[in-house]
C-alpha cells in the first residue's frame, strides 16, 4: 500500500494496548497502516490536530474532541479489577486526602479520580498535574494517580494502593472503559477491522510476554493475568453503561463541555 493511503495510527506502547497494536507492528497490518507511539494523552492530540487518521484515545477525549467517532467493540476496560490504574498514598484513608497529583499521562483516569472524590466521597481535593514519578509527587501531595506500566511496577513498601477500576466497580457496579480507538471524522482513510487485528494480537500473547517480561520485571504469570484476567480489550453491555455513566458523571461535574450520544 502507497505511504499516502495508509491510515495513520497513534497509540501508546503499554503493556495494556500490546495486543491491540501487535498486528500493526508484527502481524498481518504490518504495511497497512503507519503506527506513532505515544502517551494516551499525545494520542489524543495527535487525533484532535487531524495528524492522524485513528487513534487509541483516552475515552474522556470522545467527549471533548468535536470531530472524533468511536470505533465500536474494542476498548481497553476492566470489570472489577485493572492493576494498571492506581491510586497511590501514604494516608490510609481516602477521605483524609486533600491534595492529588494527577499523571500527565492520563485524561480518563484524572477525570475518574475527580469523579470518585466529588461524587462518592463527596470531597474536593486540590489538583496538580506532574510527570508520573512518585516519589516526587507524593512529596508535595497526599495522594497521587499513576497508569499504565509504571503503575504495575513501583514499590509498594509504605504506601496504600486503591485499584481505581475496583473503586469504580464497587461505587457503581460496572466495569470500565479506559480507552478506546477513535477515527478522525473527515478522513479519507481505508477502514480497518479493529477487533481483527485484536483477535490476531491475543493469539499472540505468548510473543507480547516474552517481550515484556524483562522490561517490566513482572513475571509471566502476572502479565499472563493482567492481559486476560484484569483488561478486557471487547466492548460488551456491561462495559457500555459503565462507560455511558462514566460520561453522565463527568457531564454532571463539568469536567466535558457536553454529552455526545456514544452510537455504539
Amino acid at each position: 500500500m502507497n505511504s499516502k493511503t495508509k491510515p495513520r495510527l497513534a497509540a501508546s506502547n503499554y503493556l495494556n494496548t500490546a495486543p491491540l497494536i501487535w498486528s500493526f507492528k508484527h502481524g498481518a497490518r504490518k504495511d497497512e497502516a503507519d503506527l506513532v507511539e505515544a502517551l494516551p494523552s499525545a494520542c489524543a492530540d495527535l487525533l484532535a490536530r487531524h495528524e492522524v487518521d485513528f487513534a487509541l484515545v483516552p475515552a474522556i477525549e470522545y467527549q471533548r474532541i468535536e470531530d472524533a467517532t468511536l470505533v465500536p467493540g474494542v476498548c481497553v476496560g476492566s470489570r472489577q479489577k485493572v492493576r494498571s490504574v492506581v491510586l497511590v498514598s501514604r494516608l490510609n484513608n481516602l477521605k483524609k486526602v486533600r491534595t492529588v497529583a494527577l499523571d500527565d499521562s492520563s485524561r480518563t483516569s484524572a477525570a475518574l479520580v475527580k469523579i470518585i472524590f466529588k461524587e462518592f466521597l463527596g470531597l474536593e481535593p486540590k489538583w496538580t498535574t506532574r510527570s508520573p514519578e512518585l516519589k516526587q509527587m507524593l512529596r508535595d501531595n497526599d495522594a497521587a494517580l499513576i497508569i499504565g506500566d509504571p503503575a504495575m511496577t513501583f514499590p509498594r513498601d509504605g504506601l496504600h494502593v486503591w485499584d481505581l477500576a475496583a473503586l469504580w466497580h464497587d461505587f457503581t457496579g460496572r466495569g470500565f472503559v479506559f480507552a478506546m480507538w477513535m477515527a478522525e471524522k473527515t478522513s479519507a482513510a481505508p477502514a480497518i477491522d479493529f477487533r481483527e487485528a485484536t483477535e490476531e494480537g491475543l493469539a499472540q500473547r505468548n510473543e507480547i510476554i516474552d517481550s515484556y517480561e524483562q522490561s517490566l520485571g513482572l513475571s509471566r504469570s502476572e502479565l499472563e493475568s493482567y492481559l486476560t484476567e484484569n483488561i478486557t480489550f471487547f466492548l460488551d453491555d456491561d462495559l457500555r453503561k459503565g462507560l455511558q455513566l462514566y460520561y453522565d458523571l463527568a457531564y454532571k461535574h463539568k469536567l466535558i463541555p457536553g454529552l455526545k450520544p456514544l452510537n455504539l
